[in-house]
């Protein structure tokens, strides 16, 4: 089977979202492919040993050892967003997905004859092709709360407006696909309630990236906010919150606008923020190692990242109450009302009570350890060889 991922929402500088969601699915499916190719390798010679035909054996792993004769390739459109990639993976170089011509991308795909493609994204084009096409939902955002991201062109930020006017664009390309991928069950039960495919809908999980399970720093009273800062993402209770929280102060680990800059500091008179401004992984990392919580006010998410993200270092989370951030944080979280601010005032003055803290930082390394990149590229891979077996048949 020929897999092909659309790598081509890999950032070139640092990740967003969907750039360290196709990045860290992609770096899990080199590794399990490779796992599975040795294995397979391991049961050729076990069988040409046991006695029988070169030729035979060799058929027989083929047949009875999953993955065997697979590979899995990269679709670019930037050599540079190779950086972030597996090195050993073959890629090829097609169009932007932002250009004019995607609708008709698929007529640069199929060339390379793949059995199965997925995207992690809803919007590859379709029109043309015969392969197997699995597309992804990570949420419904935008259908709520419409400005587009701030970066991209203004042509593309006027269709982007106009194709969350309605629900039928994206019901089109949801069902011309085979199969859709979600990162949650909360946006599953979006994508039903509204209808949005006849397709099948697989949840393939975020995950936090890979690497040790640090140790703990002494604890701080910082309180860690990583994200965006636009206006579903209600920042501004949480700065709100500071001035009742002197122990406390709160870092902001985004790129900030100085006009938002000056907004939330107006609103935290007395209160501790701490401007980042695009920290570093590394500073992130080690400020959330000594964190009294990870907080965010959303009032709408497709997952939550930085959840898992704190969860596998022990850091409890303080969040607001919705469906996704439930589904995540399980018992590691303290759940908030949309807009509350004495709520949170309340729920990060709990964990400073006896025990309170300690507790909830041994949920969180628990309920981490449930999100891993190796086992949601384990249900993507058996979603695309379903999808790879029934155009085959």
């Amino acid at each position: 089977m020929r897999i092909l991922v659309d790598c081509r929402y890999v950032r070139i500088d640092r990740h967003d979202g969907i750039s360290r969601y196709t990045a860290g699915l992609v770096g899990a499916l080199a590794r399990l492919h490779a796992e599975r190719s040795a294995g397979a390798a391991r049961t050729s010679i076990e069988r040409s040993a046991g006695g029988a035909p070169s030729g035979a054996g060799h058929g027989a792993a083929r047949v009875g050892t999953e993955g065997r004769g697979d590979t899995i390739e990269l679709l670019v459109s930037d050599r540079r967003q190779l950086t972030h990639l597996p090195p050993d993976l073959p890629w090829h170089l097609i169009g932007s997905p932002t250009a004019i011509g995607e609708p008709l991308v698929a007529r640069q795909v199929r060339r390379l004859q793949p059995d199965v493609v997925f995207s992690p994204m809803q919007t590859m084009g379709s029109w043309g092709r015969d392969y197997g096409l699995v597309l992804t939902v990570h949420d419904l955002i935008y259908y709520r709360h419409p400005a587009p991201p701030p970066q991209f062109p203004a042509p593309i930020r006027l269709l982007w407006r106009l194709y969350h006017l309605a629900w039928w664009p994206q019901r089109v390309l949801l069902n011309r696909a085979d199969a859709v991928v979600t990162v949650s069950a909360a946006t599953a039960s979006q994508v039903a309630a509204h209808r949005l495919t006849r397709r099948p809908v697989t949840v393939v999980s975020n995950a936090p990236d890979p690497g040790p399970e640090l140790p703990r720093t002494p604890r701080t009273g910082a309180l860690v906010y990583m994200g965006s800062f636009m206006p579903y993402k209600d920042v501004g209770t949480l700065a709100s919150a500071m001035p009742a929280l002197p122990g406390h102060e709160l870092h902001l680990m985004s790129r900030i606008s100085p006009d938002e800059r000056a907004r939330l500091t107006a609103l935290a008179p007395g209160g501790r923020l701490v401007f980042h401004d695009g920290a570093s992984d590394e500073t992130y990392r080690d400020v959330l190692r000594g964190a009294t919580a990870l907080v965010s006010a959303s009032r709408d998410e497709g997952f939550g990242i930085p959840l898992v993200e704190a969860m596998a270092l022990g850091t409890p989370l303080v969040v607001t109450d919705i469906p996704v951030f439930r589904e995540v944080g399980g018992h590691a979280a303290a759940y908030v009302a949309p807009g509350d601010v004495a709520g949170f005032v309340r729920a990060v003055r709990e964990l400073d009570e006896p025990g309170v803290w300690e507790e909830r930082s041994v949920a969180a390394r628990a309920q981490g350890r449930r999100f891993s990149w190796e086992n949601s590229a384990r249900v993507l891979l058996a979603l695309l060889e379903r999808v790879a077996a029934a155009r085959a048949r």
